[in-house]
């Protein structure tokens, strides 16, 4: 797999091979949901007999009952009338000036008449008044220019001669009485329908006064005539009301599960409507549904898209982790649609049984927490898609509740589990949680079911919680090879003392074992200190030195009896035998199909650095000697791991070189090789900055004078006493 992907990388861009790898991990997801999305369409035909139970599939309003109780709702709605207070103050004024102008024509229809000079003795002033018939003339024309009203059009001229040919003081208690009644009548609210009865009601009020006959029948006519309404219809807010009810009627919805039609049941106009609303009538699929799945994929391709270009990896490694998490991904949803064809078997909730931790547990181990939450989140939005069953719409929320919950577990579970064995313990918790977690769905939804049904679903939550765990042993192995990633669990594997090539070194040069141990502690610490991968650090120090074991002897610390091989030969094979470690171990590491990782710090913990006391031997034997024929072939350290274990390898041999090791000695010690490291150029190749160099050197100094810290000189007759 790693070969296949080295040679597409020669052909294309990380960003081109990462498109290409998410868009087809969309089409796929796409492919295999399409059809839990794609509405079947049915021939349903009005007064047939439904051939099966029909539920709707999404919850809608349905717009035709809805806006009838809307319309009922505003029809209950009672006519808003507004009262005017002013109006019977406005109709006494106008009926008392009507009797006001009737008294002044009677005034002025009246004149005196002296007697003239030559009866002057004789006679009196005569009264001479107009006939009854020029002040009804002048009382109309008064009217008609002084009032806002035709009250002479409306009311006949008999009822204005009775008025003018009645005493004043008649007229005067006429229009008493008329404006006290009028007063009274309209002191209530008076509505266009309720005219008659108040036009009848000041009759009778008027009727029972002392008048003349005459004049009370004129009076009356007026009295009719004044009363008017006094609350008025209002259309604006009568029609605001009626809005106000209409928008207070809850929607009527048909509800997504609810049982439109019995198998066997007459469709009628009411049921086919309903079957057209919900789109069982329509003879071609919607395309929402397309689009919406369409839409769906996006969103979850987009969301790990996103998450990889915020990583911060080389490409090389994001170029596999992708190719990884689609082959996750689409194995999960593959798996899921596998299982969801037992729903043919009339299997209840049968999403229970997908192992939902699986894939996040995969990714936990071999990428990290982060990615395997993704995961969770988006194989249970699959999910929920798959195992919807058809009649709950296009989601089932109680499988996403269930997949969500489970999958975050496997991965918050793994976070100190690094070993193979582990992975069971996680899955026997994840069947306890899955059981709890089933449980509590059933009994918030109120569903009843019959004690075998609770034991299924026992079951499946077993299957679940165990298949996770049997899964992930499984495919671990297969993708930690196949993508050539080194997880935590490998690398504890790896530090096991009964793996051979552990055993190798140990029997045949225990020295070398000794010190890689004593490195590896080292290392630890130190990339503990500045973030870097403390036990990648540890466990490749274990195999460092690997290559010693092809001719141990050359190496000091292998040196048991004080003998040196190196006295006996020349400068240029003892460098020849010293640079081969690297390369031989290389050859051995890669031999055993060791990770890429282990192989590298083989290969690079020495760098390009120099043999100085080889090469300064050989200068002293001859002048022509080239110093980078004294150096190791490289590469240098390309990481903070390897920059550190190649301090480390160098310190600790130097110390233990020492015969009475001091804190300050120590620390001078620290100091110069990495200073003279930094200056020949070892990490010019890594990330690792001086700051962090500088807290690598503390962390050193401290862990090396706590293994080699100075010795309490006992006296020799206690020496003598302890032997």
């Amino acid at each position: 797999m790693k070969q296949y992907l080295m040679k597409v990388r020669q052909f294309l861009s990380y960003k081109t091979f990462t498109l290409l790898i998410f868009l087809l991990l969309g089409l796929i997801l796409f492919g295999l949901m399409y059809s839990n999305v794609n509405q079947e369409t049915y021939e349903y035909q009005l007064y047939s007999l439904a051939e099966e139970d029909v539920f709707a599939p999404k919850t809608i309003i349905d717009q035709v009952k809805t806006d009838e109780k809307r319309e009922e709702a505003a029809e209950s709605v009672a006519p808003v009338y507004t009262y005017n207070e002013e109006t019977k103050e406005n109709r006494i004024s106008f009926i008392q000036s009507v009797f006001d102008e009737i008294m002044r024509v009677k005034e002025d229809s009246v004149t005196i008449q002296e007697p003239n000079e030559e009866n002057l003795e004789n006679s009196e002033p005569q009264k001479i008044v107009l006939p009854i018939s020029e002040q009804l003339k002048t009382l109309k024309a008064r009217l008609t220019n002084n009032v806002t009203e035709d009250i002479t059009g409306s009311l006949s001229d008999e009822v204005f001669l009775s008025l003018l040919a009645a005493e004043e003081q008649v007229v005067e208690r006429a229009s008493e009485i008329v404006t006290e009644k009028i007063d009274s009548v309209m002191s209530t609210r008076i509505r266009n329908d309720q005219l008659p009865f108040k036009k009848q009601e000041i009759e009778i009020l008027i009727e029972d006064n002392n008048l003349p006959k005459e004049v009370k029948e004129a009076s009356i006519s007026i009295g009719r005539y004044a009363i008017v309404p006094n609350e008025q219809y209002n259309a604006d807010q009568t029609e605001t009301a009626k809005e106000k009810a209409r928008n207070e009627v809850t929607p009527d919805y048909i509800m997504k599960g609810m049982l439109i039609v019995q198998e066997g049941g007459l469709i009628d106009q009411e049921i086919y409507r309903q079957l057209s609303l919900l789109g069982y009538t329509d003879q071609e699929t919607s395309y929402t549904y397309t689009v919406g799945l369409a839409l769906f994929v996006v969103v979850i391709v987009v969301l790990f898209h996103y998450y990889f270009t915020q990583w911060m990896i080389s490409e090389e490694k994001k170029t596999n982790y992708v190719l990884l998490l689609s082959i996750v991904m689409v194995f999960s949803i593959l798996l899921m649609k596998i299982i969801s064809l037992l729903t043919e078997l009339d299997i209840n909730y049968v999403g229970f049984i997908f192992p939902a931790a699986m894939a996040p547990m995969i990714l936990r181990i071999l990428l990290n927490d982060r990615i395997a939450m993704i995961m969770a989140v988006a194989q249970a939005l699959c999910g929920s898609v798959i195992f919807h069953e058809g009649i709950f719409g296009n989601f089932d929320v109680e499988i996403f509740i269930y997949l969500l919950i489970s999958g975050l577990s496997g991965s918050l579970f793994m976070v100190k589990q690094h070993q193979r064995a582990s992975i069971m313990q996680v899955g026997g918790l994840l069947t306890l949680l899955n059981v709890v977690v089933v449980l509590v769905i059933i009994f918030l939804n109120g569903t009843q079911f019959e004690t075998a049904n609770y034991l299924d679903f026992a079951f499946f939550s077993l299957l679940s919680g165990i298949g996770s765990a049997v899964l992930t042993i499984g495919f671990l192995p297969f993708f930690e090879a196949a993508f050539g990633i080194l997880s935590h669990m490998r690398l504890l594997e790896l530090s096991n003392p009964n793996h051979p090539l552990l055993k190798k070194i140990l029997t045949e040069a225990p020295g070398t074992y000794h010190h890689s141990v004593m490195v590896g502690n080292l290392a630890e610490a130190a990339c503990d200190a500045i973030g870097a991968n403390s036990l990648l650090a540890r466990v490749g120090c274990y195999y460092h030195d690997i290559g010693k074991t092809k001719r141990p002897q050359f190496f000091i610390e292998n040196q048991m009896s004080g003998d040196n091989p190196h006295d006996r030969i020349s400068p240029e094979t003892s460098r020849d035998i010293i640079i081969d470690h690297s390369v031989n171990g290389a050859e051995i590491l890669s031999k055993y199909k060791m990770p890429k990782e282990i192989i590298d710090i083989a290969k690079q913990h020495h760098g390009t650095t120099l043999l100085k006391f080889f090469y300064y031997k050989a200068k002293e034997m001859r002048e022509n000697v080239k110093e980078e024929d004294y150096r190791y072939p490289g590469p240098k350290p390309q990481t903070k791991e390897v920059a550190i274990i190649s301090i480390a390898d160098s310190v600790e041999a130097a110390v233990r070189a020492m015969s009475q090791p001091s804190s300050e000695k120590i620390q001078k010690l620290v100091h110069s090789i990495v200073q003279d490291r930094i200056l020949d150029g070892q990490f010019s190749e890594c990330a690792i900055t001086l700051k962090e160099l500088d807290v690598v050197k503390h962390v050193l100094c401290d862990t090396l004078n706590s293994i080699y810290h100075s010795r309490i000189e006992y006296p020799e007759e206690k020496k003598e006493k302890d032997s």
